[in-house]
């Protein structure tokens, strides 16, 4: 889905996962700070949106997402997990129920794969799901935002702010109306800061919840049953994950960032020693400078000095090894 945003001045598209929307609007630093004060909006319309009715359909997504949500309130914001059956994360959804509907955006082109799941899930269950991405565009507004919303737009709301499920018709008169608009790497930045993991970013093929601080937020240990809780159950009672988040600071004075997957080793071994993790996420942050979040294994030591490729990178503890 490409963005009528794009058309803005000084819109500078997305690549990757991101492509569809803005990477920035000219200025990135300027656009950080405003979201960090609380003003502006974030084109997020290249995100899945998924919709789901029906009598039993808080009841029936219990069964299969990682979080408590059978008795989830209308408008109370949630997050949750799909596991595969040896508890790796395939999914992560941020959803929000109405009082008829749960709505959750998700990952970019994943909307399809997720549907095709719960389709195969639905059994006797009073419940209908829809792919809502083509009539439906989310935008965030940062926390703190005055950003009126119009009525009838539904709202999930957190502490870092609002996700709005805006008719896709309206978004360019909404943003005209609530800017200035912010790009994603701007969004992006703030999140790494805050050690928010993404599915795609942060996960690989085997990643599980616990290594990525999703435990509590997006994962409850006092619920039933559901695909991949025997793993989260025994890592969480009888041992420790292979791998934990970390947040980096890296040497602001090399050019380029780390991208995804660069390798992290200790700096003491140099750019030839073994390997320890990868970066998954960097950004230059406003205040901060050069940051990444990064998965390492387990028993590195929390104050070990770490180089990712050939830049120095000082870390902080995120997930306890």
């Amino acid at each position: 889905m490409k963005s009528p945003l794009l058309s803005l001045p000084g819109a500078v598209p997305a690549e990757g996962r991101d492509e569809g929307v803005a990477a920035h609007y000219g200025d990135l630093f300027r656009e950080q700070r405003a979201l960090a004060d609380g003003n502006g909006l974030v084109d997020l319309s290249h995100r899945g949106v998924v919709a789901v009715t029906g009598d039993d359909r808080l009841a029936w997504l219990h069964l299969l997402l990682t979080q408590h949500v059978s008795d989830l309130a209308p408008n109370q914001a949630t997050e949750a997990l799909i596991l595969s059956a040896n508890g790796h994360i395939e999914h992560a959804l941020y959803l929000v129920d109405d009082g008829t509907t749960v709505w959750t955006h998700v990952e970019p082109e994943t909307q399809g794969e997720l549907i095709a799941y719960l389709e195969s899930m639905k059994f006797f269950y009073r419940v209908e799901v829809a792919d809502r991405t083509e009539d439906t565009a989310v935008v965030h507004l940062p926390a703190g935002s005055i950003a009126e919303v119009p009525d009838g737009v539904v709202v999930r709301e957190t502490a870092h702010g609002r996700d709005l499920f805006l008719p896709r018709a309206d978004l360019e008169a909404y943003a005209a109306g609530h800017g200035p608009a912010v790009g994603i790497l701007a969004y992006e930045a703030l999140r790494v800061e805050t050690h928010r993991p993404r599915v795609g970013f942060e996960t690989d093929h085997r990643t599980i919840p616990h290594e990525l601080g999703w435990i509590g937020t997006a994962v409850h240990l006092q619920k039933g049953c559901y695909r991949g809780q025997e793993t989260v159950a025994r890592v969480h009672n009888l041992g420790k994950p292979p791998r934990r988040l970390v947040f980096l600071h890296l040497d602001g004075s090399e050019v380029h960032l780390p991208g995804h997957g660069t390798p992290v080793r200790l700096a003491s071994d140099g750019e030839e020693g073994r390997q320890l993790g990868f970066i998954t996420t960097s950004a230059r942050h406003h205040e901060l400078g050069p940051i990444a979040l990064a998965l390492v294994k387990r028993n590195v030591a929390v104050d070990a000095e770490l180089i990712a490729g050939d830049t120095a990178a000082a870390q902080e503890t995120v997930v306890e090894p």
